[in-house]
């Protein structure tokens, strides 16, 4: 007695799905809002490329895959197209070299530094113009070096040999309409298409022959799209006439009726196929859609074989698939994409669980490696090869990328060139010779100038130091930063100077340039200037009319400072009167308080100027500070005799 098998066996029929957590995404990445039906990314093992929006031309985001988190907006990009960037594919030769195609009619090849972008890059290695219509499909040869495949809707296909610019081959009669996508097959001898006019068509490029076609292989007007397997069947998907969504598997032997048909449901977006020819999976993603559906296929009916659906929250605006080679197989991953949302990306694993830590080998056969099994000569010479495939077993370490030769043009590395780390900058090179043929042939040598010279060999030799340090990442940034340090630097020095020249003069005077005593004088004769200049009349005025009953000793000080500004330039007139006044006959009592008013404005109007009394004013110092003690102590003064004589006076004073 027999069992019928209920469900199918198979080692991927276990695989889910699970999205990283959020500080392992990409935020903040604006998603191209350009209408064409495109994944708008695509991943390598080392960068993530995400077209974007972008003012006055298009461009596209190059990250390194460990660049996860929020990506500033200043970011750097590749912005060399003067239209919408509408497709982009990295090449499976070189991790570095990526191609573009865009709305303005060309298509362009770029090299990405081994660490990515540190400023916008807009000169490509090469630039491929012959298209007559925006270009929507770019897509790399499997196999041979160099060679790639370009699509646009003037319905021409055209296949390029980028190493030397060249055109190979054009096929401008085979689509009448618009072509939707194209696909190798395994080893790049054939392609096959997707077509507007709702036709499936399998071409020998080289050839230039149509080899087989199926009208209508799916009857709705909705895009769709077709990829070869690794058996040398197409897969397609498209709509149906009722507008439901299909699946199909086709025998290029026999077009006129699918191995299999199925219908998933009745959704708007067209849905993008992603194929793994080691497992023989087809991921299917849709947009707008929310999810993720895969299949299996096998050569047993019904041949596609549903497996499960990996769900989510957000629609989804694009999707890029991770190479075999780029999986971590001690995680037993067979799939990783990248689903953009619209303001962020987010790789999701696909997973089989497995209990063993051990290489999984039924997981991870041979897979292709980066290396071309033909060069693009060749390939046009009519040989064909399989992908030289690598293991991974010990996980894939990825080798030096050299660099893509165009021959019409140098090396790579002529476009952009890069500082070696060995060589130093002009900028310290220059320096350092001036310091050293400055310092032993000039003046810089005596003892008492030894810390100017040293400041001067420092300041000489700091622009070079701090160019050294940035290398071959130089930029505006840092030139900016070593002027204002310089700056800096130059006005502390000039500032250290100023203050030791001062103190030395101050040292010098005796105290007589001391900072106190300038400031002091300075704010006594302004104050005097101010009180007896017009403002300050008005003011005093003012004041009074407002308290006329002042104090008398207020206004009596008033009028010496009034007195003060008008007598400016009469200095030696007053030093003349007080030695006449103090050699001459001796004043009586009434006359005692004029002396010492004179004394007293002498001293004022020499506040500013600084200037030491000189033995002729000192008789009349004299009879200011005896006539003020007699107004303050009520005592009285006489004359010596002998001055009536003419001798010299001497005052006594009684208290």
């Amino acid at each position: 007695m027999s069992f019928r098998k209920v469900v199918r066996q198979s080692k991927f029929r276990h695989v889910f799905g699970q999205p990283v957590k959020n500080d392992q995404c990409y935020e903040d990445i604006r998603v191209s809002r350009v209408t064409w039906d495109s994944t708008f990314c695509a991943v390598n093992p080392k960068f993530l490329a995400v077209i974007v929006e972008a003012s006055g031309g298009g461009a596209f985001l190059v990250l390194p895959l460990s660049k996860t988190g929020r990506i500033d907006k200043a970011y750097p990009t590749v912005c060399g197209h003067t239209g919408p960037v509408l497709d982009i594919d990295w090449c499976p030769h070189n991790d570095e070299v990526i191609a573009s195609g865009s709305e303005d009619c060309t298509v362009m090849v770029w090299q990405i530094p081994e660490n990515g972008l540190t400023s916008p890059l807009t000169e490509p290695v090469v630039v491929l113009e012959g298209h007559t219509k925006r270009v929507g499909i770019v897509t790399w040869h499997p196999t041979a070096r160099n060679v790639l495949l370009s699509a646009g809707c003037d319905n021409v296909v055209l296949i390029w040999n980028v190493g030397t610019a060249e055109e190979l081959y054009r096929l401008d009669s085979l689509h009448p309409d618009l072509i939707y996508n194209v696909s190798w097959n395994h080893n790049g001898s054939l392609f096959c298409s997707a077509c507007k006019d709702k036709s499936v068509r399998i071409i020998d490029p080289r050839r230039g022959a149509l080899l087989a076609e199926r009208e209508k292989a799916h009857e709705g007007a909705r895009p769709m799209r077709a990829i070869f397997l690794a058996d040398g069947k197409v897969f397609t998907t498209g709509f149906s006439r009722m507008s439901e969504r299909q699946l199909a598997l086709w025998d290029p032997e026999n077009l006129e009726e699918p191995m299999a048909l199925q219908e998933l449901d009745s959704s708007n977006g067209a849905l993008l196929p992603f194929y793994d020819p080691d497992t023989s999976v087809v991921y299917v993603c849709g947009k707008g859609d929310s999810s993720i559906r895969y299949f299996e296929i096998t050569d047993e009916p019904p041949y596609i074989h549903f497996l499960n659906t990996f769900t989510s929250k957000e629609p989804q605006r694009g999707m890029g698939s991770m190479p075999k080679r780029g999986l971590e197989v001690s995680k037993c991953e067979i799939a990783r994409f990248y689903k953009l949302h619209e303001r962020k990306c987010e790789p999701i694993v696909m997973t089989v669980p497995r209990k063993s830590d051990l290489f999984q080998d039924d997981l991870y056969p041979d897979t292709a490696g980066p290396e071309a099994a033909l060069e693009a000569e060749e390939w046009v010479s009519g040989q064909d090869a399989n992908p030289i495939l690598i293991s991974l077993r010990e996980a894939y370490v990825p080798s030096k990328q050299r660099d893509l030769k165009v021959s019409r043009r140098n090396v790579l590395s002529d476009t952009r060139p890069a500082v070696a780390p060995s060589s130093a900058r002009p900028g310290a090179s220059t320096s350092a010779v001036s310091v050293h043929t400055l310092v032993p042939g000039g003046s810089l040598t005596g003892a008492a100038d030894l810390p100017c010279a040293l400041g001067l060999r420092t300041l000489l030799a700091l622009p070079g130091v701090l160019g050294s340090g940035s290398g071959a990442q130089d930029s505006a940034g840092s030139n900016s930063v070593t002027v204002v340090v310089l700056l800096l630097l130059l006005l502390l020095l000039l500032a250290t100077g100023l203050a030791l020249a001062w103190c030395r003069l101050s040292r010098d005077s005796g105290g007589y340039y001391h900072p106190a005593r300038l400031s002091a004088a300075l704010w006594g004769r302004t104050r005097r200037l101010l009180w007896a200049s017009p403002p300050g009349r008005w003011l005093r005025a003012r004041a009074e009319l407002e308290s006329p009953d002042e104090d008398p000793e207020r206004q009596q000080d008033e009028q010496d400072v009034e007195e003060d500004y008008h007598l400016v330039g009469g200095l030696e007139e007053a030093a003349s009167q007080e030695e006449g006044q103090g050699c001459g006959e001796g004043p009586g009592p009434q006359h005692v308080p004029e002396p010492a008013e004179e004394a007293r404005d002498s001293n004022i109007e020499g506040g500013l100027g600084l200037s030491a009394q000189g033995p002729a004013g000192s008789g009349g110092s004299a009879e200011a500070l005896l006539s003020d003690l007699h107004a303050f102590a009520g005592s009285a003064a006489w004359d010596d005799s002998a001055e009536a004589a003419g001798g010299q006076g001497l005052h006594v004073t009684a208290l």
